[in-house]
């Protein structure tokens, strides 16, 4: 399953959702702001990253700069503390499946959240339920 940390008002997190739709691809959506990450959801968030906070954590932000926080220095439980305390510090929209992770929209590599649904489809085999939709999509890709 594929989920999108969204927040309100951001376009690039309405194009994901569109895309995601387009395609026929099942997603959960969590807003950032209404859907209250933990700590061990922020951790698993980091987990996936090649480039721990700087992938996820917008150095940028006003919250960031004012509270002066050393991103390379705070230890991993402050750092998820502060993200669960300060959700506008994540960058958005962050898009995880079980094999894929991306940040942002990018039309190029989102398309990788395609062919692994389609992947996972193909796995099915004559005794799957779907196996009628489940082999049309075979045969589009």
């Amino acid at each position: 399953m594929i989920v999108v940390y969204t927040a309100h008002g951001c376009a690039s997190c309405r194009k994901v959702k569109a895309w995601l739709k387009e395609n026929g691809i099942n997603f959960i959506e969590k807003n950032i702001f209404k859907t209250l990450l933990d700590s061990k959801e922020i951790k698993y968030l980091l987990s996936r990253t090649e480039n721990g906070t700087e992938d996820i954590i917008s150095r940028r932000s006003k919250i960031i700069q004012d509270s002066k926080i050393d991103l390379d220095e705070i230890s991993t439980d402050d750092l998820c503390d502060f993200v669960v305390e300060n959700p506008s510090v994540l960058k958005r929209p962050i898009i995880v499946s079980e094999k894929n992770m991306q940040v942002g929209y990018d039309e190029e590599e989102i398309d990788g959240f395609k062919r692994s649904e389609i992947k996972k489809l193909a796995r099915c085999d004559r005794n799957c339920p779907h196996y009628d939709i489940c082999g049309a999509v075979r045969e589009e890709a």
